[in-house]
């Protein structure tokens, strides 16, 4: 072998590796009784920012459940997605403690612990560790840190802990590094009622110890399984260019396996409801298909998905890197997708939440958005009409009903998308992160193309992968690819109004009026934010025009008379608040009935209108 073929495969080793930053071993026990772990954790940690630490963060995210003083209770008031905690049962908390905490060659630091509040004033708030180094770790230098730590699962209502007939699903359930941001400053945000994760890319190694009747699943591949004494099990399971770590046990999972472009699909069934696994795996190989030709290749070998149980189904619904919770309905038909649209989603997660892994702390849009975007287009391709919701007729598309989220706010100018998740108005969380997002997604698709949008989606993924990329990374790559295939030179005018700032449209068109054979008619915006469309205007004589219109008020006039006016004909703005409103005829209809007519058409046209 050449020196250049040496030289050529040590740098793409190393560009394939470059992103483990935090490893970690951890060999942990849990006991099912006591709903508790007991775990030893080794951490190699390299500072890849360009300055020196004298300290270390770590998220203690169990800690958010050990009372109702948390940030997280007094942010939840004990209820997230549908679930609620028993606040009065002690055995319904939860926690996580560090017994000792050594750094190679700086000590045993234990002493140097205490927890800190970097989002507010709750000394209440136990889930950010700070641990103060008495040498300062420099750029580019490794360090070791060994912890021994107890937790206490607590029940599940917030995606991690234990539920009924020894179901424990094990999420954000060790002490986890924070991240060394390139300032030189730590990122490690308090565990919040509306924020999810942020941590860097490394290796993991975790040997679960466990009784032998449970069956475990986990992120990344199984590499060993060994029988000990008194009925228990070691099960090793390891991953690589992953950021997070989480597992699930139980004894009554039915486990089933399939294989589909070199990925192993596993699925783990409640034994009431396993014969629902063919539509866990009908649905994760759309995702797959359509994410590998629309957006990129999935890059890890094994992907899980985890059927909750009855009364653990406050851990459904959950992405975590190679392992997604998921959700099936008994009695649920074909006309109503909801195990296809959680799995679907939990998949898509797989590329905004585990490969580009945006702070999501920060920029909550950036994996939720995308997400539920992507999600509508793979819904809406695979099944058709009444994607989402088809009851004998009755029917709703997945795209479509991001919308009418999103439409239907009492108040669609109640904040920026781009904010810290937590300073997101009381109730507009699930819209600003989830729906509009997508909405302003599908939009910007309409108004630049589909395979525009692909090869935006495309060229940031693969720049981006592994490299937590922020809102200007895709902003810029957006604008890169947009001028060379579309109209604009640039989308900033589009990302400032519906990412950055709060601005609302709503275009209508009114006194449409023809006198001595001449037509006209006035163009409105309601609100503030200017989006390009059409304009279909038909004459009398049955000629028709379309006009360019950038959304500020116009009055326009012709020298013949005009039958109607259409703004928006090939509904390309999906950010306009009501469809209703958008066109005009010389025969209107008027009265009484017309009145609660067209308040029942504004809600059909929200759900229907792009089915």
């Amino acid at each position: 072998m050449t020196l250049r073929i040496l030289i050529i495969l040590l740098c793409v080793s190393l560009s394939l590796h470059a992103q483990n930053i935090a490893n970690y071993t951890i060999d942990v026990s849990l006991n099912p009784k006591a709903k508790t772990l007991s775990g030893k954790q080794q951490l190699v940690w390299t500072n890849t920012s360009p300055f020196p630490t004298k300290e270390l963060q770590f998220h203690m995210y169990l800690n958010a459940f050990k009372d109702t003083e948390t940030t997280f209770m007094k942010g939840s008031g004990g209820k997230l997605r549908n679930d609620e905690l028993d606040t009065k049962s002690k055995k319904n908390f939860g926690y996580i403690t560090i017994s000792r905490l050594l750094v190679a060659d700086q000590g045993d630091l234990t002493k140097n612990m205490r927890f800190i509040q970097p989002d507010n004033l709750n000394i209440n708030d136990h889930t950010v560790l700070q641990v103060k180094l008495p040498k300062e770790v420099k750029p580019n230098e490794t360090i070791e840190i060994s912890i021994d730590f107890d937790a206490k699962m607590p029940k599940i209502f917030a995606r991690t802990g234990w539920a009924a007939n020894d179901y424990f699903f094990i999420g954000q359930w060790f002490p986890k590094l924070g991240v060394l941001e390139k300032d030189g400053k730590w990122n490690c945000h308090q565990f919040h009622a509306n924020t999810e994760f942020y941590a860097d890319f490394g290796k993991y190694k975790v040997n679960i110890t466990i009784p032998q009747r449970f069956v475990v699943a986990a992120t990344g591949s199984k590499t060993g399984e060994l029988k000990l004494k008194n009925n228990l099990k070691s099960v090793t399971y390891e991953a690589s260019n992953v950021h997070d770590f989480a597992w699930t046990a139980s004894p009554h999972f039915v486990e089933s396996t399939q294989t589909y472009k070199g990925i192993e699909l596993k699925a783990f069934m409640q034994p009431e409801q396993s014969y629902l696994a063919d539509r866990y795996y009908e649905s994760v190989k759309n995702a797959i298909d359509y994410m590998e030709k629309h957006v990129g290749k999935y890059p890890h070998k094994t992907l899980s998905m985890i059927d909750p149980s009855l009364d653990g189904q406050g851990s459904g619904g959950m992405e975590y890197p190679t392992l997604i919770t998921c959700g099936a309905s008994w009695g649920v038909g074909r006309w109503g997708k909801y195990q296809e649209v959680v799995t679907i989603h939990e998949f898509a997660h797989q590329y905004f939440q585990g490969v580009l892994a945006s702070n999501e702390f920060e920029n909550s849009w950036m994996d939720e958005g995308f997400t539920q975007y992507m999600e509508g287009r793979i819904m809406d391709a695979y099944y058709k009409k009444g994607s989402l919701f088809n009851f004998f007729g009755f029917s709703v598309n997945d795209a479509a009903s991001s919308r009418y989220d999103y439409v239907t706010m009492k108040n669609p100018g109640i904040g920026a998308i781009r904010s810290d998740a937590w300073t997101y108005p009381k109730g507009s969380y699930g819209t600003l992160t989830y729906t509009k997002p997508a909405t302003v997604l599908r939009t910007l698709q309409n108004l630049i193309g589909e395979e525009t949008m692909d090869e935006i989606l495309k060229t940031y993924y693969n720049r981006f992968k592994f490299k937590h990329p922020t809102p200007d990374d895709f902003f810029n790559v957006a604008n890169e690819i947009a001028s060379k295939r579309t109209k604009y030179t640039n989308l900033n005018w589009f990302f400032e109004q519906t990412i950055l700032e709060a601005k609302v449209c709503d275009y209508t068109v009114k006194n449409l009026k023809n006198t001595a054979g001449k037509g006209s008619f006035e163009l409105r915006n309601l609100y503030d934010m200017k989006i390009p469309v059409d304009v279909l205007v038909t004459f009398e004589d049955g000629t028709t025009k379309t006009l360019a219109w950038d959304g500020e008020n116009k009055n326009l006039s012709f020298e013949q008379e005009v039958r109607s006016v259409q703004i928006d004909p090939q509904m390309k703005n999906w950010m306009d608040l009501s469809l209703v409103n958008n066109s005009v005829s010389v025969e209107a209809p008027k009265g009484f009935a017309f009145k609660y007519a067209a308040k029942v058409l504004f809600w059909l046209q929200n759900i229907f209108m792009f089915a």
